[in-house]
């Protein structure tokens, strides 16, 4: 293997796993061992925010990531642990061993053909433990069914919003009004990538304040408009062209070092 990246393409098509053949995939691996899954959640995001927009931004940047290193994007998994969104209409969300079980096959799916690093750009923080204990019990399968990649094989969970620049951008623009659900971070995101959210943003009273997380009834009661703290109003457009600029740049460091790590 030459480099762990391809190295940058024009397009996002040039990397979607879903517009390659097998028999191109297959020389794929002949030099590279990386690929990227996007997860996401379908929730809501507020009374403007759109409920994709878990789903949307992760596809966003992980296809940008591809874009900037060349190395192969997953459709996206636009499903996650969102229970206690349930509250609010439009929300679906997986059980959590729903999700580690769906995680768990994407990966063993992934490693059956030789794929031995798989970074996941995550777009919503209900996925965490679950993408994380998912990673775990994949690595034990790998092994007890004897795949060649088994020793190899690693998982990388990339939390998008959570990268350093990302937040520092956030808090420079925002400050307190960021919030932890519904923020103007990720609906600045989406309006980059669909401008036809514009039409949904107006002025919002003030967000209940952040807290703890329990059950969609407990969750509805704290939060009822569905923000924690956030005020998406500050979101523009060109904010989220720069978040997806700055998040997909971060992770890229962070791929590159994960590809060859031991």
């Amino acid at each position: 293997m030459s480099s762990p990246l391809p190295g940058p393409v024009s397009s996002t098509e040039a990397i979607r796993l879903a517009l390659r053949s097998w028999p191109e995939v297959d020389r794929y691996l002949e030099q590279y061992n990386g690929v990227i899954i996007p997860l996401g959640s379908t929730e809501q995001h507020g009374p403007t925010g759109a409920i994709g927009t878990d789903a949307l931004t992760a596809e966003a940047v992980a296809l940008e990531l591809g874009r900037q290193s060349g190395v192969l994007v997953t459709p996206a998994q636009a499903f996650g642990m969102a229970e206690h969104h349930l509250g609010f209409a439009g929300t679906m969300s997986l059980q959590p061993n729903t999700l580690l079980a769906v995680l768990h096959d994407l990966v063993l799916s992934l490693a059956t053909h030789g794929f031995e690093r798989i970074f996941v750009v995550n777009g919503h923080g209900g996925n965490i433990a679950t993408a994380k204990a998912a990673f775990a019990q994949a690595y034990g399968t790998a092994t007890s069914r004897g795949l060649p990649v088994a020793p190899r094989l690693r998982c990388r969970l990339a939390n998008w919003f959570m990268a350093g620049p990302v937040m520092q951008r956030a808090r420079s623009l925002y400050g307190d009004r960021e919030g932890q659900h519904a923020t103007p971070s990720e609906i600045a995101l989406t309006l980059h990538l669909h401008p036809s959210l514009e039409d949904k943003q107006r002025p919002l009273p003030e967000p209940a304040p952040c807290g703890p997380i329990h059950g969609p009834a407990d969750f509805r009661r704290r939060h009822p408009d569905g923000r924690m703290g956030s005020d998406p109003f500050l979101a523009k457009a060109d904010h989220g062209a720069e978040f997806l600029s700055t998040a997909a740049t971060a992770l890229r460091n962070d791929l590159a070092t994960f590809l060859t790590a031991a």
